[in-house]
């Protein structure tokens, strides 16, 4: 992770230089294409993702439609390596905004790369902890010393590290081992690791007998869940205000027709075409109101724990610094849009400490 840092402070200072030697120009009035990058690999054809309100707009086409009359384009880039891979096409501009998890963004904006986020989607998703079927562990706490995949530099590391320590454990006490998604199903179902953490994707291994789950963060505490949002660059947002705005009013109202129950059926099947089952989306999600995870707002909750991780990574030395959240966070396109829409008050806001406010 260290050198994933020193590989970004590179390549922005490479950037820096470059931009100092060439001349000065006038930006142009509006972009010839908007490019988005999404820490998903893209299933399918065309490409879709799943599990949040941006997966939504991206299957409905509606940024497309935004900015059709215009004559602008708008690109998606699916990355497999996910979080760590955005970064790297942030730092060499090739993209605009960003649907990413929350430690990825911090490491690079720790290593000096320019961005805002602008709003929240797929928050308080689900981590579980899953197991061969004949293992003999059967808690977190039974995980010291055991092969454990993690699929680091993700926004699921550091809920994670919140599990453990809340287990009286710390990742140092794992061997620890770096899988993405696809190679942990693999490794479990061969027994090459002793456990994996992951998201509701593990739950084909146990739907197949070929696991069981013996930790999840569903109905517990909302600091084990994993977040994320878009972020937009610096240099695009101070070029195309008016286009970052209508960006984020078009992710706000989708998530307005994501997160209204009338639509869950809808949404889950959408969310299923990029492979994950309808029945595991369904499962993950019963119980629990739309808007609670479906929802664009940086509220307290969220806020406090974005302070959190990246007092978190600084101190498990996978960023280089701190530094101010609040300023990170530029909530005025987010909010414009919330106000235009009616939106103000459609959404709960939750405290820090996870409960909803006035309750």
């Amino acid at each position: 992770m260290r050198s994933d840092g020193r590989s970004l402070l590179k390549h922005i200072a490479m950037g820096s230089a470059a931009l100092l030697a060439s001349p000065l120009r006038a930006a142009p009035s509006k972009p010839g294409v908007i490019r988005i990058g999404v820490a998903q690999p893209g299933i399918g054809n065309p490409p879709t993702f799943s599990g949040s309100s941006a997966a939504v707009a991206n299957a409905k086409g509606w940024v497309e439609e935004e900015f059709k009359a215009d004559g602008i384009k708008v690109e998606w880039f699916f990355f497999k390596g996910a979080g760590p891979a955005v970064n790297e096409a942030l730092t060499n501009q090739q993209l605009d905004f960003a649907f990413q998890g929350d430690l990825p963004a911090i490491v690079a904006r720790s290593a000096g790369l320019k961005t805002k986020l602008i709003l929240a989607t797929g928050v308080r998703s689900n981590i579980y902890l899953a197991v061969p079927p004949d293992s003999p562990i059967q808690s977190v706490k039974d995980l010291r010393g055991k092969r454990v995949a993690i699929f680091k530099g993700t926004n699921a590391q550091l809920p994670i590290n919140r599990v453990l320590e809340a287990n009286g454990l710390q990742e140092r006490d794992l061997r620890s081992i770096n899988l993405d998604q696809a190679t942990t199903l693999a490794a479990l179902s061969t027994k090459d690791i002793d456990a994996a953490f992951g998201n509701i994707n593990l739950l084909r291994l146990r739907d197949k007998n070929a696991a069981r789950i013996v930790f999840t963060s569903k109905g517990g505490s909302p600091i084990f869940t994993t977040q994320s949002h878009v972020l937009v660059t610096e240099q695009f947002a101070q070029q195309y205000p008016e286009l970052t705005a209508r960006v984020v009013k078009t992710f706000v109202r989708t998530a307005k027709w994501a997160s209204d129950e009338v639509n869950r059926e809808e949404v889950l099947r959408l969310w299923a075409k990029a492979g994950t089952p309808y029945e595991h989306w369904r499962e993950d999600y019963d119980g629990e109101p739309l808007r609670v995870r479906i929802n664009p707002n940086f509220d307290p909750f969220l806020v406090a724990r974005y302070k959190d991780s990246v007092e978190q990574a600084y101190r498990f030395k996978l960023s280089r610094s701190r530094f101010d959240v609040e300023q990170w966070i530029d909530q005025r396109y987010l909010k414009a849009a919330l106000k235009e829409l009616d939106l103000e008050n459609y959404w709960p806001v939750f405290q820090p400490n996870g409960k909803i406010l006035g309750t």
